[in-house]
């Protein structure tokens, strides 16, 4: 089996570093709404930061606001103390928290005489021509600041093969998520896989997804007393998920950004506007309730998920201090419940320290749906 790196959650840096060694540039992120396309196409392999497993983040609260969620502190602190290497930070303002830690990791890595490239995207809240071609110009500065990093200049002809790249693993992803759906793979294993690409260059991900499902398709479907979809904030330990599922609830569909959000439908260029055609996509999209014009989408979506999917319940998982995800549930759990699909709301933080409480509440609403 080659494909075990698929199966661990643990954040690894084989790849980063065996990328580094080579003389090319690791650049983090953290929102997906940095267009990784333009990374690739520079020659820098992207590096999708997360917290997975963080349980101190001591160090980074020195520098970070107690407002800030405990998702933005932890990576941070995996920034400081070396669980991630990278030669710079690309962040777009997603959400605050987000925002922060760029702004802070420039200021600790100048204090420790390591400055890093360091490049902020600005993303439009809302999406019409005006922000598309507002956003283009924003990318087109981000190309030109990653090419001259890297010295490796990006080319229209880069940016296609890029494209090309990730829209193969949305495919293998868009797959994966229907093996879930099918119940041959649970929610808990599926997050797993689609972290591993956070750690991976898209090739070494391709590949090992290509074997992975293979396999995957043979299985015998899960027995589950319930089936079950998960949306919310940046959730990025699968260790949560299984709490859930060892109550007998299975996860057969998600609206998560490190879930299927991530990687979403297909990327269509305009041969003539290659750089537009990557605004569009990003702006467009729906992925998390920080547009102020997509949010009724996003809840049509999600329900048309319950739908496709057969769920029987939703669980609706907050961070605390979350800013885009802090109050959808206001207008998410009557529409839901008018459409026959309950909600349960639980508030996390990124350290698993309330795993009891939320078994406890899993399984009272795994009975619930029960009966």
């Amino acid at each position: 089996m080659s494909y075990e790196r698929l199966l661990d959650n643990s954040i690894s840096r084989v790849s980063s570093d065996a990328w580094r060694s080579s003389g090319k540039k690791a650049v983090g992120y953290v929102c997906c709404h940095v267009p990784v396309e333009i990374i690739m196409a520079a020659d820098i392999m992207p590096v999708r930061l997360r917290a997975t497993n963080c349980v101190d983040s001591s160090d980074a609260e020195a520098w970070m606001s107690s407002f800030c969620c405990s998702f933005s502190r932890s990576i941070l602190q995996y920034l400081m103390n070396g669980t991630y290497e990278v030669d710079g930070l690309i962040q777009s303002d997603g959400c605050m928290m987000a925002t922060r830690i760029l702004d802070n990791w420039e200021h600790v890595s100048k204090k420790n005489g390591k400055a890093q490239f360091i490049h902020q995207v600005g993303a439009p809240r809302i999406c019409n021509d005006d922000t598309i071609e507002y956003f283009k110009t924003e990318m087109q500065e981000m190309a030109e600041a990653v090419g001259k990093f890297s010295g490796h200049p990006v080319t229209d002809e880069g940016l296609k093969a890029a494209v090309a790249k990730t829209n193969e693993v949305r495919a293998l992803v868009a797959r994966l998520s229907e093996l879930r759906g099918e119940a041959k793979v649970s929610g808990t294993e599926a997050l797993t896989v689609m972290l591993a690409a956070c750690d991976m260059t898209a090739d070494e991900y391709i590949a090992a997804m290509k074997e992975y499902l293979a396999d995957a398709e043979k299985r015998e479907p899960i027995e589950a007393r319930a089936r079950l979809m998960m949306i919310g904030s940046a959730l990025d330990n699968p260790e949560y998920v299984k709490v859930i599922e060892d109550k007998g609830g299975l996860v057969v569909a998600d609206a998560l950004c490190f879930g299927t959000r991530a990687f979403h439908d297909q990327i269509e260029l305009d041969d003539k506007d290659i750089m537009g055609s990557l605004a569009r996509y990003y702006l467009e999209r729906n992925t998390c309730p920080r547009m102020l014009d997509n949010r009724p989408a996003i809840h049509d979506e999600i329900k048309n998920a319950c739908e496709k999917f057969k769920v029987q319940g939703v669980i609706y998982e907050k961070m605390q201090n979350c800013e885009c995800w802090g109050g959808e549930a206001f207008y998410l759990e009557p529409l839901l419940k008018d459409s026959g699909f309950p909600m349960l709301q639980v508030e996390r933080e990124e350290q698993m320290a309330n795993a009891g409480q939320l078994a406890i509440r899993a399984e009272a609403f795994i009975e619930m749906l029960e009966q």
